[in-house]
């Protein structure tokens, strides 16, 4: 991490989440180690220091939505966009909302996916967008999220997640966006 693109956590938003998280070996295959951030956000203070970092170095007054990725990073934009005082915006899975969408489709590791976002009703041109969501990986998912908001002419101001997964690439494929990690699997 480079303190050019990585906002600084408080040391002890990051010990409440190491704290929290439950970490399982051998889950979902032999030698992956998953961490649950189930009772994270099911502990009212853990909760709450994960809005906190998710928010840092955004004041009110300076993002216009919060952007959540189908679907934890739903509850997690929701929250945070209370505390900052915009709306939210919900990029959802292909085939949830009704057309018109913009759409953005992108890889995964198993196939591809499609990002989608309402193309009537939400003006998002010119508007400053801060997108979080539960964990970076390969970046592939929040990639896609910047290239639609992008595609719809907003700015996205910064990616806050709770958890990276390093040496998959997700930060470097990320490069240019500034970038908020809470703590690293």
């Amino acid at each position: 991490m480079t303190a050019s693109d990585v906002t600084t956590v408080t040391p002890e938003i990051t010990n409440s989440v190491e704290r929290l998280m439950r970490r399982v070996e051998d889950f979902p295959t032999d030698g992956v180690q998953f961490c649950d951030l189930t009772p994270v956000l099911a502990n009212a203070e853990g909760f709450d220091a994960v809005v906190d970092g998710l928010m840092a170095g955004h004041e009110i007054g300076t993002i216009d939505y919060v952007a959540g990725l189908d679907a934890r990073g739903f509850l997690l934009a929701g929250a945070v966009a209370v505390r900052l005082h915009t709306g939210v915006l919900a990029i959802r899975k292909a085939g949830k909302l009704p057309p018109p969408v913009h759409s953005r489709s992108y890889e995964l590791e198993y196939g591809a996916a499609t990002l989608e976002l309402p193309a009537d009703g939400l003006e998002l041109r010119g508007k400053r967008v801060l997108v979080v969501d539960d964990v970076l990986a390969t970046g592939g998912t929040l990639g896609a999220a910047v290239g639609l908001l992008d595609d719809c002419g907003a700015v996205v101001a910064g990616l806050s997640v709770i958890l990276e997964v390093p040496g998959l690439g997700g930060r470097d494929r990320l490069s240019g966006t500034p970038l908020t990690c809470l703590t690293v699997a």
